[in-house]
């Protein structure tokens, strides 16, 4: 994975999770209803986790913008998104999880594989410049 398909990559994770975690901070109601899925007694329970998508999608420009120097945030990515993945694969394996939350996972397992691939490819650029 070169430098610019990198900075790409965090780009548009910038702006997934960024849009994600909008659309949620403001719209929380209207996505759930959409989705059939009930609402939680307080739509703070869905806000706080709106609020650190946006934080990491800031973090993740910062890695677009020079993925070699800010390396050392890639593992914050992995580990953010294998968060998600973890507790959305294993309700879904274990006693099941509303289909709204599904696709969202297996675009963050996609991630997950493509920050660790960057991560790698990052730190041999580090070694061969």
């Amino acid at each position: 994975m070169k430098k610019p398909d990198i900075s790409l990559l965090f780009g548009f994770a910038a702006l997934y999770d960024g849009l994600l975690g909008v659309a949620f901070l403001l719209f929380p109601a209207a996505i759930f209803n959409a989705f059939g899925v009930p609402q939680p007694n307080h739509f703070g329970y869905i806000q706080f986790p709106a609020l650190i998508l946006i934080t990491f999608a800031i973090m993740f420009i910062q890695i677009a913008a020079d993925p070699c120097a800010y390396r050392d945030l890639i593992p914050y990515g992995i580990m953010f998104k294998a968060s998600y993945c973890l507790v959305v694969f294993g309700w879904w394996l274990l006693r099941g999880i509303p289909y709204m939350w599904k696709p969202f996972a297996v675009a963050d397992l996609a991630f997950l594989l493509l920050f660790i691939g960057a991560y790698s490819a990052t730190g041999r650029q580090e070694r061969t410049s």
